[in-house]
């Protein structure tokens, strides 16, 4: 059963009409955890705004749990929870005080939904009376997805919620999105962080508003057409002017500590390191590497 089905939407802003969204349309299975996954500015939250009946498509249609995002937005509201990108609570009530307004809102109490939000919850209660605004980043995604939760949505989006967050908190709160997952909570998260969308069930790379691939990230680094390899030397940028040069180079770009490199045609280590010491390039050191997901998106950009 599909809980979101998104057709041809397109979005434009502005007396110029840039686009923002370019006829895009994916659907997202009742209980899946589903990423939108790419850089600012493709259009991922435009996409969340549709679907949460906060902007209007200029084409095409949505719907949310087989309702129409422009017909039903009433409905759709009630049924939803939305934790945008940009932090929305009110920074002058304390944690409690935001989840009494959230769920009264909603016609709710804590104590009603206390067995959805316990996980989370448990972690922000020490800091009950603290306001919003003195919260950590991390303790402020906490409280703004328990505010989201209150109600007992059908359909959680998640617009970017990781942004801005410490490396520790990031993996608590993709651990807090699988238990919810495991209560048949359709979940949809946008991130610009490739390493995330291994954590999905599924994903949908974008860019520029359109839609470059969706499937497994599974089956998206396994559909990698290209052997790649990892290059290292003494010095970063000549190194990468240098693979720029080869003449059987197919891609090569920054990847870390390395450069990641393809061949056009079979693969020749033993040619390109001769051409790199030609160059003047020291301490190299080329190995093959394991594709990741970053790899794919930059593959599907080219």
């Amino acid at each position: 059963m599909e809980s979101v089905v998104v057709k041809n939407i397109v979005k434009t802003y502005g007396k110029e009409k840039k686009i923002a969204v370019n006829d895009v349309s994916f659907s997202v299975n009742k209980g899946e955890l589903f990423g939108l996954i790419g850089p600012d500015g493709a259009g991922k939250t435009s996409i969340f705004r549709i679907l949460t009946t906060l902007l209007l498509a200029d084409q095409g249609s949505a719907t949310v749990g087989g309702l129409d995002v422009v017909k039903d937005f009433k409905a759709i509201r009630n049924t939803i929870g939305y934790m945008p990108g940009k932090f929305s609570l009110y920074q002058d009530l304390t944690v409690e005080e935001n989840l009494n307004f959230f769920a009264t809102l909603f016609g709710t109490t804590i104590e009603e939904n206390y067995d959805l939000i316990k996980d989370i919850y448990i972690q922000i209660e020490p800091f009950k009376t603290r306001r919003a605004g003195k919260l950590s980043g991390g303790m402020k995604q906490k409280l703004a997805l328990c505010c989201a939760l209150i109600h007992k949505p059908n359909v959680l989006f998640l617009d970017e919620p990781t942004t801005g967050v410490d490396p520790v908190s990031r993996k608590e709160f993709w651990e807090m999105l699988k238990k919810l997952k495991q209560q048949d909570i359709t979940i949809i998260v946008s991130t610009p962080y490739m390493d995330e969308a291994n954590l999905c069930d599924r994903i949908a790379l974008i860019q520029d508003g359109k839609i470059l691939s969706i499937d497994t990230p599974k089956n998206i680094i396994g559909n990698y057409p290209d052997a790649l390899f990892a290059v290292k030397a003494a010095e970063m940028y000549p190194l990468l002017q240098a693979l720029k040069l080869y003449p059987d180079r197919l891609a090569s770009y920054a990847f870390g500590e390395f450069a990641h490199f393809s061949f056009k045609g079979n693969p020749d280590k033993a040619g390109l390191k001769l051409f790199l010491e030609s160059k003047g390039i020291k301490n190299i050191e080329i190995k093959e590497a394991d594709v990741t997901i970053e790899d794919s998106f930059i593959k599907l950009l080219s």
